[in-house]
C-alpha cells in the first residue's frame, strides 16, 4: 500500500528544506551583526579589520578568556547579550556566562534593546549547530 503525504505535510517540508539551505549563511551574517554590536574585541582577532575580513564564524570565535574577565565590568544587558551569543558557540560555557548575569530564562531577553533581540532571534532562527 503506498500513501501519498498530505500536501500540506510536502509544502512544509520544502518550506523548512529552503529554509536550513540559506541558515548557515543567515547565521554567519547574525553572528556578524552581534560582534559589531557587542564589540569586536571579544571575537576573532578582536580588530575592526579581522570583523571585515570574516568569510566564516571560524574567523569571529569568541575569545573565552577575555569574555570571562569582562563579565564583571560589562552592563547586565550587555553581558547577558554577549552570554547568549556565547550559548551559540558553546552551550555549556554560555550557561555559566547566563547565570553569572542572573538569566533566569528566556524572558530575560525582554530586557534587550530591539537590535540586541534580533539579532539573538535570528541567531536561534538559523542556528544548526556551529560548523566551520
Amino acid at each position: 500500500m503506498n500513501q501519498l503525504m498530505p500536501v500540506e505535510s510536502v509544502d512544509l517540508l520544502a518550506r523548512e528544506q529552503r529554509h536550513f539551505a540559506c541558515a548557515p549563511t543567515a547565521f554567519f551574517q547574525a553572528w556578524k551583526r552581534g560582534v559589531n554590536v557587542v564589540g569586536m574585541q571579544w571575537f576573532g582577532d578582536g580588530t575592526h579589520e579581522g570583523l571585515h575580513r570574516a568569510v566564516s564564524i571560524e574567523d569571529l570565535r569568541p575569545d573565552m578568556l577575555a569574555l570571562n574577565d569582562a563579565l564583571g565590568v560589562l552592563s547586565s544587558s550587555q553581558g547577558l547579550f554577549l552570554s547568549a551569543m556565547v550559548s551559540f558557540f558553546n552551550a555549556r560555557e554560555g550557561a555559566a556566562m547566563l547565570r553569572r548575569c542572573g538569566f533566569e530564562g528566556l524572558a530575560d531577553l525582554g530586557d534587550l534593546d530591539l537590535e540586541r533581540r534580533q539579532v539573538i532571534a535570528d541567531l536561534l532562527l538559523n542556528y544548526s549547530h556551529w560548523r566551520t
